[in-house]
C-alpha cells in the first residue's frame, strides 16, 4: 500500500505526534456500522505500530501503518490531503473518495 501525503497533511500529522515516539494507523472503523463490510475510514495516532500492523510506504515524515486484515478495504495506491483551515483529512484514490471528513484522533497512553 502507498499513500501520497500533501504537505499540509504531512504537516497536521506531525504535529500531532509532537515530540513523543507513535506512528499514524490508518483504520476502517465498523463499531455502530451495521456488520463488517461497512465502515468508515480513520486516523489514529498510536505508540507504534502492533502485531499484525503493515508498515505503509509513503512520502510522509512520519511513519504510517494499517493493521493487515483491514488492507482489504482500501485501494492500493491513496493519497491523504488535509483540508485548508480544518483539522479533518481527506482520504482519496483513483477510483473513489473514502472519506472527506476523517478525523486523527491520539490515542496515546
Amino acid at each position: 500500500m502507498i499513500i501520497q501525503l500533501s504537505p499540509e497533511a504531512d504537516l497536521k500529522l506531525k504535529e500531532m505526534l509532537g515530540s513523543r515516539p507513535g506512528a499514524v494507523r490508518l483504520i476502517y472503523d465498523t463499531e455502530g456500522c451495521g456488520c463488517a463490510v461497512n465502515g468508515v475510514p480513520g486516523l489514529q495516532v498510536v505508540d507504534g505500530a502492533a502485531d499484525g500492523d503493515t508498515v505503509i510506504q509513503t512520502n510522509a515524515s512520519i511513519p504510517l501503518v494499517i493493521h493487515g486484515k483491514q488492507e482489504v478495504f482500501f485501494e492500493e495506491e491513496l493519497k491523504l490531503d488535509l483540508h485548508a483551515g480544518t483539522a479533518s483529512f481527506r482520504l482519496t484514490s483513483r477510483n473513489q473518495t473514502y472519506g472527506t471528513n476523517i478525523i486523527a484522533t491520539d490515542t496515546r497512553v
